[in-house]
């Protein structure tokens, strides 16, 4: 091989965002879902900064950090604030639009979504 050819290695979306990126991530959907006007409400009285912390672990098992925890508790975070499934399901979308304006395959973001969703619907 000479030096001149382009070397790739396959690299999931951690590896490719880092730990920064993905809490820039959660950073920006957390901020999409508060400026959404029927959302926004569910957030007053939260602990943000405890949400954010488990979306970020969540979201980076999901794409791809082998080291992380998981964020056990993020997953069921959105339903125990008695969302209506249309609602649910535009706060996926809300990660989705981030995700996807980041230039991620598809398939990555459905199943970041899958993994916050906690469940099989997204």
């Amino acid at each position: 091989m000479r030096t001149t050819e382009l070397v790739t290695c396959p690299r999931n979306a951690f590896d490719w965002l880092g730990p920064a990126g993905v809490r820039a991530v959660v950073i920006r959907w957390l901020r999409l879902v508060a400026s959404d006007a029927e959302l926004a409400p569910y957030l007053i009285g939260l602990d943000r900064p405890w949400l954010a912390r488990r979306l970020t672990a969540l979201l980076a098992v999901a794409l791809g950090d082998p080291g992380g925890d998981g964020g056990r508790a993020a997953g069921g975070a959105w339903r125990r604030l008695g969302l209506t499934d249309e609602q649910h399901w535009r706060v996926l979308d809300y990660l989705a639009a981030v995700l996807c304006g980041l230039g991620l395959p598809v398939d990555t973001i459905v199943a970041a979504q899958r993994a916050v969703a906690g469940d099989a619907r997204a």
